[in-house]
């Protein structure tokens, strides 16, 4: 096995209001909306970016927002937690912040490390790991400085209906290191090269299956470095046996996509061209931006989107806001 996967490139949920999902990832996690889109397979749907301040692999984390999209339930098939690591040092500022804006928070243990592990609106599990490891954000907003904020991913942990097939992939297809067993012999720690995005933890027991909806994560996507290094990936995924995609245009990179046999959908995305390649760094989010075959529809497709704005919380209540904040309306 000489092909190795750098870790996750992207994480991308499902979710319910738009402005919701903007007040919980931006106003309360403090990550930045690096692009504000639509899915291109359903354009009457956004497609949010957040991350680091240029949203670079291994920092970004995207949601497919729908108003009234019905809640989903987490389970095998999924990634069932996503994992943000922020500086050594800072989990008390966050155990303190999430209180603040009444969001319950649980300290977990595992491998060795302390977890802050908590759900968002949506019920989407998630949880914070601090680490030396990676190099910190330089991207400061709603009371989250720089030397306190997310860095990116720390990882993810993945519920299989049959974890034996989807460690095989891991390990034997994608080139992650197997690390050992937690303590309590509930999951296997897998590693990729990267310094962010690169821990994997796996239960070692079959999860019955989850369903999709708002709170759920789609599908995880791995990082390839190159588009003639993801044609090498597609080739070696066919080759396993795998119903894979053909290399889909997603303007910011591009992806192939395959169900691993645990139920997981997978994705292999490169690392460029990135969110600049259509908006200044210090426009990033500011904007509804469409690939050049959505452009003669954009009236019709931002009159059924529904505004948003990013905005300061200054309570426990996301409905109320600091004067400060960009409006990104679906215009």
């Amino acid at each position: 096995m000489s092909a190795k996967t750098a870790g996750i490139h992207h994480i991308t949920a499902l979710a319910g209001d738009p402005q919701a999902t903007v007040d919980f990832y931006a106003g309360v996690l403090g990550l930045r909306l690096v692009k504000v889109t639509v899915n291109f397979d359903a354009p009457d749907i956004y497609h949010f970016y957040f991350g680091d301040e240029t949203g670079k692999p291994g920092t970004a984390m995207t949601f497919f927002p729908y108003q009234g999209a019905p809640r989903g339930r987490v389970g095998g098939g999924q990634v069932g937690v996503t994992t943000f690591v922020v500086p050594a040092g800072t989990l008390d500022f966050w155990e303190a912040r999430l209180k603040k804006f009444g969001i319950p928070v649980e300290r977990t243990e595992r491998f060795g490390e302390t977890f802050l592990r908590l759900a968002d609106h949506d019920g989407l599990h998630l949880e914070l790991v601090a680490r030396e490891e990676g190099p910190e954000s330089t991207w400061s907003f709603g009371g989250v400085p720089t030397d306190k904020a997310i860095k990116g991913f720390g990882g993810a942990v993945l519920y299989s209906l049959a974890p034996e097939q989807t460690l095989h992939v891991l390990e034997n297809l994608l080139g992650l290191e197997r690390v050992g067993a937690s303590e309590d012999g509930q999951y296997v720690r897998l590693r990729g090269q990267a310094d962010l995005g690169q821990i994997i933890d796996i239960r070692r027991e079959p999860v019955p299956a989850g369903s999709g909806g708002a709170g759920t994560v789609h599908h995880i996507a791995w990082r390839a470095g190159s588009l003639p290094e993801q044609e090498g990936w597609r080739q070696r995924v066919s080759s396993a046996g795998f119903d894979v995609t053909p290399i889909v245009d997603r303007k910011y990179f591009t992806s192939i996509y395959f169900r691993e046999r645990g139920g997981i959908l997978f994705e292999i995305a490169t690392d460029g061209p990135g969110f600049t390649v259509d908006e200044p760094v210090e426009a990033l989010g500011q904007k509804l931006m469409l690939p050049a075959w959505l452009e003669p529809y954009r009236e019709h497709i931002a009159a059924n989107l529904q505004p948003f704005e990013v905005r300061v919380l200054d309570s426990t209540s996301p409905a109320r806001r600091a004067g400060r904040g960009a409006c990104p309306q679906a215009r």
